[in-house]
């Protein structure tokens, strides 16, 4: 449960009167008034393209608003860069780290704070209390390529709270974290609003808002389209103040099981020649038709590298081809086209250079992967039948962009991911492997993708889920596991699954007794 409201402070630490920022098409900010009190968790919600993050890079000193005041403990100021943000005590930990992997803890720290702040060797003592002191342990001088992701948004933290830290901005923090954790960070957070630091929270997961935050400030259209109080509103309302309609965004789907394995991974192990990458260790996974497989795991942890060997971007020798098998087909040694003539779509989890081509319109990268669905006939391209394959992709999926020779690299995150997962389902695949289908989309796209995968699955294809968002993997998926080190779990029925289970299993504990339902399933 959330701390209990702070007492008011007459002066908000942080206030925001008609902030607007305007960019050639487009009104990121419109006339926003924000405030935040010394002690408040404060959360700021909305969907993709809402204008969560121009108003964070206006408060940090990255962008300057065009119209409206700032105010910084009741003075106003012109937030010039983010130096002059430091130095008034806010600090911000961006959803992507800045960190050299080749260099310490303390070295890091001791770049990101300057020469002032004094060597690596001076600032260790300093990093050990204060990472002690809010229950975030850090080895100094370990190399940050050895940290788990947690442990390095430890350091992002820390180096925060190492600058007399007054306002302290989190861009979804927990999206990288285990169960447990997310948990610490909460503990972490909590203990910093009993002392005073007032904390702006953006995230995607409604449950975790409710449970933590004061106060939010929903976002629509670049708009401030209400206030709450998390504690005392449901995920529903939340996502209506944010989306506009509520109606089926957010759904228990029911679970079912499946027919015949079709995909099939037995045995498999393989090196990866990057030192900083991870190898696969002996996995058994199994994969039927019309059920949807959902795979956990902090990111790091083999997951890139069991995609690939899946897509057929990293292939096997021939004598290892039956390590995975297609039905009854071994395909370890095949090609990704050949792969897909025998069944497979892919999502990978990089939209932009991986799943779509930034430059080229939605049209030809329709054409990518669907070639082989009759686009292309003697050698040449069926210009007609592209466009229409991608005005049907726009159509049933909701993809909001002018027309299907719109560049792949204008579409929001949403808008793109929902065509590249519509432009896979419509090959009408035996077998679906999707990265991060949702990853930073907005409630209302998420519900889309979610019930397309539902459909698809209902249909009888095989699909297989790799994701970090455990709501997510516990609302869609029929069985779960996760990887930790390279090595997967024991799948196991999600209804007899708790969510303290599958944290154990991301942390490489898989030695925990099955339930007897799950033992028969």
């Amino acid at each position: 449960m959330p701390n209990s409201v702070p007492i008011p402070d007459k002066t908000p630490r942080l206030q925001l009167r008609r902030i607007t920022k305007r960019y050639p098409g487009c009104l990121a900010n419109d006339a926003i008034d924000l405030s935040i009190a010394p002690g408040e968790i404060h959360a700021l919600l909305g969907e993709n393209g809402a204008g969560k993050s121009t108003l964070m890079k206006i408060i940090y000193g990255v962008v300057h608003a065009d119209a409206g005041e700032l105010f910084w403990q009741g003075q106003r100021v012109t937030m010039r860069n983010p130096a002059q943000a430091r130095g008034l005590g806010i600090g911000m930990v961006f959803q992507h780290f800045s960190l050299f992997e080749t260099l310490s803890v303390a070295q890091n720290i001791a770049l990101a704070m300057g020469a002032a702040a004094g060597t690596p060797n001076q600032i260790e003592p300093k990093i050990r209390e204060v990472s002690q002191r809010y229950g975030m342990a850090l080895e100094p001088q370990r190399l940050v390529h050895s940290l788990s992701i947690g442990e390095r948004q430890r350091v992002e933290i820390i180096r925060c709270l190492m600058q007399d830290i007054r306002l302290l901005i989190l861009d979804e923090p927990t999206s990288v974290l285990t169960p447990q954790e997310a948990d610490e960070l909460f503990l972490t957070l909590r203990r910093l609003a009993a002392e005073g630091c007032s904390i702006l929270f953006i995230s995607h997961k409604l449950g975790e808002v409710r449970a933590l935050c004061h106060s939010a400030t929903v976002l629509r259209g670049g708009r401030v389209a209400g206030r709450c109080m998390p504690a005392e509103c449901s995920d529903q309302q939340m996502a209506r103040l944010m989306v506009g309609e509520a109606a089926q965004l957010i759904t228990d789907y029911p679970k079912v099981t499946g027919a015949e394995a079709f995909l099939q991974v037995k045995g498999l192990s393989w090196r990866n020649p990057d030192p900083f990458g991870c190898s696969l260790k002996d996995i058994d996974l199994e994969v039927r038709s019309g059920e949807i497989v959902g795979i956990a795991g902090v990111a790091g942890n083999g997951q890139d590298e069991l995609l690939a060997l899946l897509s057929g971007e990293q292939r096997l020798v021939r004598d290892e081809s039956a390590t995975i098998s297609f039905g009854s087909e071994p395909v370890a040694h095949l090609h990704p086209d050949v792969r897909r003539r025998h069944g497979l779509a892919f999502v990978p989890a990089e939209r932009l250079g991986h799943g779509a081509v930034p430059e080229l319109s939605l049209a030809d990268n329709a054409l990518l992967t669907a070639f082989q669905q009759g686009l292309v006939s003697n050698g040449m391209v069926q210009r007609s039948k592209v466009i229409a394959l991608a005005e049907d992709i726009i159509h049933r999926f909701g993809v909001k962009p002018p027309d299907s020779q719109t560049a792949a690299h204008s579409l929001s995150g949403g808008n793109l991911q929902k065509f590249i997962l519509g432009r896979e389902i419509l090959q009408q695949p035996k077998l679906l492997v999707a990265a991060h289908p949702t990853w930073g989309v907005d409630v209302g796209a998420a519900a889309t993708i979610h019930r397309a995968l539902i459909a698809l699955r209902d249909a009888g294809a095989a699909i297989l889920v790799i994701s970090e968002d455990l709501d997510e993997l516990f609302q869609i998926s029929d069985r779960l596991g996760a990887l930790c080190g390279g090595r997967l779990s024991p799948l196991r029925a999600t209804v007899d699954t708790r969510l303290i289970d599958v944290g154990g299993w991301m942390a490489g504990r898989f030695d925990a007794p099955e339930s007897p339902a799950s033992a028969t399933q």
